[in-house]
């Protein structure tokens, strides 16, 4: 089975839909997936930090059963994790929003599978995902790719944490994630998890960047990662696009690749908010 781990609250439910289909299109094997998604309610926080729902979670996975009958979805409430680990840590208003902290539980969590791949909801396969998933990390704590950015203003083998394939019989060997835990409660860290993850590593293992492309989709690229990029003109400025804002993907990048998922996406979206 190919395990694989969202984040986040109920806003991110386009973005694990988006995704979701972009596997399940791309990839040839008859292998079930099992989704993870990892969620809490921190509304105390701010009004609109509400878990992802059981409507939503039941929605998706009828979705995923469509493509194969054993595909399975499991969500995972970590309110109270997070209540005893980071409530009111110097890292709780970080940079996106407190659930971009919750994926360090994941050694926490009873039964989680020793091979997982952990995405963020912003990005689409554009080939099949065993390209990235047999990848053989056996002998490290995880694979990941260079930040298209930080390879260059921070140092060479910086990584995007956005897509981490993680060996997570090796990462509670190591305490990868209870050391990245206790950093996230005691210091106040520029990216985060991200950081958090970078300072705890021991051992990992670098991927091609086709593996997390953040700027670029090319005919080799496996994930295209729609995440804040620079763009030069008319003048210098970033923007934000994600692969669900579907006139964005055709008029600012000219993406027409990923338009039967998009399509996809559009109907099943509309028929999910016919049932509410």
């Amino acid at each position: 089975m190919v395990n694989v781990l969202f984040c986040g609250n109920d806003k991110v439910f386009d973005g694990m839909l988006t995704c979701a289909l972009s596997i399940l299109k791309r990839t040839a094997s008859a292998e079930p997936f099992c989704f993870y998604v990892f969620t809490m309610d921190v509304s105390h926080i701010k009004d609109n930090y509400l878990p992802v729902s059981e409507k939503q979670m039941d929605y998706f996975e009828k979705i995923t059963k469509r493509y194969n009958k054993d595909n399975r979805a499991i969500l995972v409430d970590v309110t109270d994790i997070y209540m005893a680990e980071f409530d009111k840590c110097p890292n709780e208003s970080a940079y996106c929003s407190p659930y971009t902290l919750i994926r360090l539980f994941a050694d926490m969590i009873k039964d989680i599978p020793d091979k997982l791949l952990y995405l963020d909801a912003d990005v689409m396969f554009n080939r099949d995902i065993h390209l990235l998933y047999d990848t053989d990390i056996s002998e490290y704590e995880y694979a990941a790719a260079r930040d298209h950015y930080g390879k260059y203003l921070v140092k060479p083998n910086y990584i995007n944490a956005g897509v981490i394939l993680f060996n997570m019989a090796m990462v509670k060997k190591t305490g990868l994630l209870s050391k990245a835990r206790e950093l996230i409660k005691t210091k106040k860290l520029t990216f985060a998890d991200q950081s958090a993850i970078i300072r705890s590593t021991m051992k990992k293992k670098m991927l091609a960047q086709k593996f997390n492309d953040q700027k670029f989709l090319h005919k080799h690229t496996v994930v295209r990662h729609f995440s804040k990029r620079l763009f030069w003109l008319p003048y210098p400025h970033t923007e934000n696009i994600k692969q669900w804002q579907v006139d964005k993907i055709h008029s600012v990048f000219g993406y027409h690749q990923f338009d039967d998922i998009l399509d996809e996406y559009i109907t099943l979206k509309e028929e999910f908010e016919r049932s509410e």
